[in-house]
């Protein structure tokens, strides 16, 4: 029987890397009696991180999802990845949890990882609690860790609980909330309460006011009672601490020790007592501006929030009933896709133990397979009554390579393989780039494409190499040239005549009309490469019949599309047919195509061309103590620094970069910061290259043209 709304809690680990989220969930999941044993990471025995290459990495890159059955509640759980390659599965995740559970290393205090993670938390406005883990690490520092929680995010932040004795030894916990001491036995497991000694009644009492002043804040009633009789009951306490936590007015802060089995099931009966259900959320938001109550009586609304390949199985599905009830052999519509999906089969999931069920309802998070033709980000519902759940938005890549197949015969195997890992993940852009040809993978991070690699020859058996992608070079004009050119061509019977006088000129928008010819016609054409051709016809006299007008044009495209300096599109000229000549008999479309091509290239050529270079602003995030390496890097890749500022506890850097010196940042970023920065960057401009890289990529260009 499926559970009522009320009774589910969604909740997702979040953290840096090494933070302890994968124990932790194991932890939980051992105390609630959903497993027997608990698995520990270095012996790839977890429940989360059950793929081989996490085994193998003894690390997440996958989100989990998982369950917990505590006191008649359902608490899902989802573990993330610690590491910012992996960010799509910590959105995607985050887009349908409703509470974050933000995972502290106890011995590392507030890492770079969890600012970047909180910057989601955020965005999706979700009710946050932190717990400072590993309590009993030798250098485990709980007072530390809440100063640096309390400084990065708020005074919004309370501590719920505190440890007595952190450190080697840890066994002792004192909860505020309860005014109780728990003292864990030897490998943790069930604490025995005690009174709180004298000598830290004090601080227990001074932590207790303030959560009970914070209940009573969010409600006008416990306000009054509070201030009437100076305290709350226990039901009016976890009352107005839910309010406070969904209102995100809280951000409890607890404490454990994962690997010892401490404190995890204080933490999960303030889920299952405070934590908000989806019923107690705000509305979800729809794609069209509008909103969707979590009702489980409403017709049913399915998103789909990740998809996975899995060997012998296919697709598997995950999703979220946003409202509504789905049962055994459901029959849902995808109008994106204009399919009808049979849900034959509806799983709840513990890693890769999946369960038959036979109906969930509003709030739940489940698992289908073999849905024909439904992703990530697809919502499915009633023919006709789809409200579209507004989609999970993915981050920019922030990294870029070229993929080389061990042959050409495979190539197109590859492309296939590439599409359907990015059907999975999102946050992977395959491009097939025509101007380059090139097969760029566009991702987060070198980790991140490393991954696609190794799921590659594991999955499908293709080897492929990563090679430095190719540049999408412009090139332009800087004066002003005119030039003719005359095709002529005669081989028995009929032959070919066309003559054509250009003026060519740099363009930019308001420009003035030529002051020395008469335009007849004008044609101003954006580009699908970026920026203008606009092509004046000015000819006098029918020197030309302006019948040509198209195919001279159409012979100065051709020559743009593949320009003279590097082979690279050309934008933003001005082109005026002023004169020619043309023959009765010889005269076709074709020679005045020809033409037009060859006076374009030789104008060009007089008109100073200038190569342009693609130019990204990138934003970089980062401590104060590796700011001059970060610095000096960039100055190294003809960056220009556009601004420093502070931003938080980190200092951030605004650089506008050339894409070619891009090429692995990420990795080089990481390196020189040991992990502690991040960056995001987004095409700005185009800039003129430097007179000496201009000549080495016009030779390169040549020498591959010769060889070719």
């Amino acid at each position: 029987m499926a559970l009522e709304t009320k009774k589910i809690r969604n909740v997702v680990l979040l953290g840096h890397s090494g933070s302890g989220k994968t124990t932790f969930a194991e932890t939980m999941l051992f105390e609630a009696g959903n497993i027997n044993r608990r698995g520990i990471v270095e012996e790839g025995s977890t429940v989360s991180d059950f793929t081989n290459i996490e085994k193998e990495r003894g690390n997440s890159i996958f989100s989990t999802l998982m369950h917990a059955n505590w006191r008649g509640n359902k608490i899902n759980i989802i573990d993330t990845p610690g590491l910012d390659d992996f960010v799509g599965e910590v959105i995607s995740s985050l887009k349908v949890a409703d509470t974050a559970l933000m995972i502290i290393n106890g011995k590392s205090g507030v890492e770079v990882g969890t600012e970047l993670v909180w910057e989601y938390v955020d965005q999706f406005h979700a009710p946050a609690m932190f717990v400072v883990n590993q309590m009993d690490h030798e250098k485990a520092d709980f007072e530390t860790s809440l100063d640096q929680i309390k400084q990065r995010f708020g005074n919004k932040v309370m501590p719920v609980q505190y440890p007595l004795n952190a450190g080697t030894g840890f066994n002792t916990i004192v909860d505020a909330l309860r005014l109780t001491m728990y003292v864990f036995p030897e490998g943790g497991g069930k604490p025995e309460k005690k009174d709180i000694p004298d000598s830290e009644i004090e601080r227990a009492q001074e932590m207790h006011n303030a959560l009970v002043e914070a209940a009573a804040e969010n409600d006008e009633a416990l306000m009054e009672r509070f201030f009437d009789e100076g305290s709350l009951t226990e039901e009016e306490l976890a009352q107005g601490l839910t309010i406070a936590l969904a209102n995100q007015e809280i951000f409890p802060v607890f404490c454990a020790s994962s690997t010892e089995n401490m404190g995890s099931g204080r933490i999960m009966g303030f889920l299952n007592d405070i934590a908000p259900s989806p019923a107690d959320r705000p509305p979800a938001k729809l794609a069209d501006g509008g909103t969707l109550d979590c009702d489980a009586d409403a017709d049913p609304n399915l998103f789909i929030y990740k998809t996975m390949s899995e060997p012998r199985i296919g697709i598997v599905s995950y999703f979220k009933l946003y409202s509504g009830s789905l049962s055994h052999g459901d029959e849902l519509y995808n109008e994106r896709t204009s399919t009808a999906e049979r849900f034959n089969q509806i799983f709840i999931s513990n890693g890769k133990s999946r369960e038959t069920v036979d109906k969930l309802v509003a709030g739940d998070i489940g698992v289908t397979v073999k849905l024909k033709n439904s992703h990530t980000n697809d919502t499915l519902g009633h023919k006709g009554k789809v409200q579209q759940i507004d989609p999970i938005h993915f981050p920019s890549p922030r990294i870029r390579t070229a993929v080389v197949p061990p042959s050409k015969a495979d190539l197109e195997k590859l492309v296939k393989a590439l599409h359907t890992i990015q059907e999975e993940d999102p946050t992977l852009i395959v491009e097939n780039s025509q101007e380059l040809k090139q097969t760029i993978l566009h991702g987060q991070g070198q980790l991140h494409l490393d991954l696609i690699k190794y799921r590659l020859l594991k999955t499908n058996g293709i080897e492929m190499e990563f090679t430095r992608p190719k540049i999408s070079y412009r090139e332009t004009i800087t004066r002003m040239a005119n030039d003719s050119y005359r095709h002529k061509k005669q081989s028995g019977g009929a032959g070919q005549f066309g003559e054509v006088h250009m003026r060519i000129e740099p363009y930019h928008e308001g420009m003035a009309p030529p002051s020395d010819l008469t335009v007849r016609n004008e044609d101003v054409t954006e580009l699908p490469w970026g920026g203008k051709l606009v092509f004046l016809w000015c000819i006098v006299g029918g020197s030309i019949d302006s019948k040509y007008s198209n195919a001279i044009k159409k012979g100065v495209m051709q020559k743009m599309q593949e320009g003279p300096l590097t082979g690279s599109p050309c934008l933003d000229i001005r082109v005026c047919i002023y004169d020619g000549k043309m023959h009765p008999v010889d005269s076709n479309d074709m020679a005045f195509q020809l033409a037009g091509t060859m006076v374009f290239k030789n104008a060009f050529g007089k008109a100073a061309p200038q190569l342009l270079e693609p130019i990204h602003e990138v934003e970089i995030l980062c401590s104060d103590d590796v700011m001059g390496d970060v610095m000096s890097d960039l100055q190294s890749r003809r960056a220009m620094i556009m601004g420093m500022a502070a931003d938080g506890h980190y200092q951030k850097i605004t650089a506008k970069v050339p894409l070619a010196e891009m090429y692995k940042y990420s990795s080089t970023l990481r390196s020189i910061t040991q992990g502690k920065a991040k960056f995001t960057r987004a095409f700005s401009e185009y800039q003129a290259v430097t007179p000496d890289l201009q000549k080495q990529l016009i030779d390169e260009y040549q020498a591959e043209l010769q060889e070719a």
